[in-house]
């Protein structure tokens, strides 16, 4: 019987994952390469890196997650970076999050997707 279960259990994460759905503390994440990102985008990065300076008042601010998109961590573990778009007057929808262990996460939607970024 306890076989039977295992089985069960293993079936279904299988299955679960196949249809997108994500177990635990860690959402579906897409990985992107920085190389094959925009050139905004590897400006910004870098700029966060060097430790700006930053063209938003708002860069660096605490990112709360509460889409719940990114794992899971306590509040104040992410900041956020606005990403320029040079077609847009305001802030526009481009995003890096970063993490308090040099993880970095973007967004060109607003918040609805991220992509790991890899280097």
């Amino acid at each position: 019987m306890q076989i039977f279960l295992r089985l069960l259990i293993v079936a279904w994460l299988a299955i679960g994952s196949a249809f997108g759905f994500s177990f635990g503390n860690d959402p579906a994440v897409d990985t992107i390469y920085a190389e094959n990102l925009p050139a905004e985008v590897r400006q910004t990065l870098a700029q966060i890196k060097d430790g700006g300076p930053f063209p938003y008042e708002r860069d660096g601010i605490v990112f709360g997650n509460f889409e719940k998109r990114l794992p899971l961590q306590r509040r104040g573990y992410y900041r956020e970076y606005t990403v320029k778009a040079p077609w847009r007057r305001d802030r526009g929808p481009r995003r890096i999050i970063i993490g308090q262990h040099d993880e970095y996460y973007y967004t060109d939607d607003h918040y609805r997707t991220f992509r790991r970024i890899a280097e």
